[in-house]
């Protein structure tokens, strides 16, 4: 079996990557460890997760959003096996979706651990049945990442047993609403997963090592999110470590310290997520033996994706930058066309990032955090839901809109919105930014009206002081 290109790995950046390939005309070959496609974020992730955020969204809303907007229902009943259904059914058709874009796109796909043998060689082993040995001029690892591991106060790993202790993946498939969930971690998994369990009926605690939540976001926005879900009755403490989880025969009892010194009292509980990030997942391709260089877990690569090895290259979570979906689709473009001899590149400046809780919190570009701590000039401008006349109509009055904007030249440099389709609205200011767009572009473009864009518009306004509706 010889190929042109061989892609180990088939989550968002390794199944967009071998499309574009076969696009422009290479033969080209995937190998998928799981017995469907779609790796985490379409199996374990991404995607089901946003099922039970829009599920339990819904349960929300019927239960004490429905009311105030004269609409008079019984108290809604959970029935968790059918929302569990619907996830699951979510999943199915995305992974399906994946294998199908396969066969369309004549793409081969094989199934098994695949480990580069050397430059041109990769090795697949299924869980059942011999090894083969396929062949490929070009090859790209893009394995992903894996849940990065806790350990407690003596050094012990803490083992996920996916009833009690949970892993992303199990905070996913609980068969029951836990009286009490223990999130560990306040990064975007975390704040996800105990939001979904919040609305479901579940007692919400999150312990961050860090003295804020969403490392990486804007602290003007994190502040107001937190009192947001604290008003939610999502309880935090942070500047906080897990010393120990122990089980008990109640259920689970979570230790932790403070950062600064001194103990909390255990939180008694009877499920606990571990949400503390995740790491490059590199088992079982041979890297070593291959020669293939890593630094701290990740694969070492150019401005061009190759690795030292000839003919091989590498993307998404296993090299630098984010851990994003998104981030590792356009990665996944770029190096196909490399590959194939045209100029593939990612701008890196220009990658947003969701939190997809209700409400929603996005951003792109630099947070005015970065610009200070860089001595930058500029302008910000700053708009609240509260203003707007959409989300008044929809009682989504939570959150504001901010643009920073270099002060010299009017170029937008960062957008950040907490509120209601965050997630859908940041892509405005990724397509501005992609462009080098200025406040005043944003500004002067017409957006319908009532919308809740609109206010982002009165935020690019506000950078130069002249809001309309503030």
């Amino acid at each position: 079996m010889s190929y042109d290109l061989i892609v180990i790995g088939t989550g968002p950046g390794g199944y967009v990557c071998a499309i574009r390939a076969a696009q422009l005309g290479l033969k080209t070959a995937v190998v998928e460890k799981r017995a469907t496609h779609g790796g985490t974020c379409g199996n374990v992730g991404c995607i089901p997760s946003k099922a039970l955020l829009h599920a339990s969204h819904m349960f929300d809303e019927v239960a004490h959003g429905l009311a105030p907007l004269g609409v008079i229902v019984e108290p809604p009943r959970l029935d968790l096996p059918a929302m569990m259904k619907h996830k699951d059914d979510t999943v199915a058709a995305n992974v399906g979706g994946v294998a199908f874009l396969f066969k369309k796109n004549k793409i081969d796909s094989f199934h098994g651990t695949g480990r580069i043998l050397g430059p041109g060689r990769v090795e697949v082993t299924p869980e059942e049945g011999p090894a083969e040995t396929l062949e490929a001029k070009n090859i790209v690892i893009a394995t992903g990442s894996a849940v990065a591991p806790l350990r407690d106060v003596d050094g012990k790993e803490i083992v996920f047993d996916e009833t009690a202790i949970l892993s992303s993946t199990g905070a996913l498939a609980l068969d029951r609403v836990p009286e009490h969930l223990v999130v560990v971690g306040a990064g975007v998994i975390g704040l996800e997963l105990g939001s979904v369990w919040r609305r479901l009926g579940a007692k919400v605690t999150v312990i961050e090592y860090l003295d804020r939540i969403l490392p990486g976001a804007d602290s003007e926005i994190a502040t107001r999110f937190q009192k947001i879900l604290e008003k939610e009755g999502v309880a935090f403490h942070l500047a906080s470590k897990v010393t120990k989880i122990e089980k008990t025969g109640e259920g689970l009892s979570v230790a932790y310290a403070s950062t600064k010194g001194g103990g909390g009292t255990p939180i008694k509980c009877d499920a606990a997520l571990i949400a503390t990030g995740r790491i490059p997942y590199t088992a079982g391709l041979g890297l070593e033996e291959a020669g293939i260089a890593t630094e701290r877990g990740r694969v070492v690569i150019d401005d061009h994706f190759r690795t030292n090895a000839p003919g091989v290259y590498a993307i998404g979570d296993v090299v630098r930058g984010a851990m994003l979906a998104h981030k590792a689709e356009e990665e996944g473009v770029a190096v196909a066309e490399i590959i194939a001899g045209q100029a593939g590149h990612v701008n890196y400046g220009v990658i947003p990032s969701v939190v997809y809780t209700m409400p929603e919190v996005a951003w792109v570009g630099v947070t005015e955090d970065e610009a200070k701590a860089a001595g930058r000039a500029y302008n910000v401008g700053k708009f609240p839901f509260s203003a707007n006349g959409r989300a008044r109509a929809n009682r989504q009055t939570e959150g504001f809109v901010k643009v920073l904007a270099d002060a010299a030249t009017d170029r937008v440099i960062g957008v950040h919105i907490l509120g209601a389709a965050a997630g859908e609205m940041i892509a405005e200011g990724c397509a501005l930014m992609e462009f080098s767009g200025s406040a005043e572009d944003l500004a002067r473009t017409c957006h319908a009206h009532p919308t809740l864009s609109e206010a982002v518009k009165e935020a690019a306004l506000g950078v130069a002081k002249r809001a309309i509706h503030l």
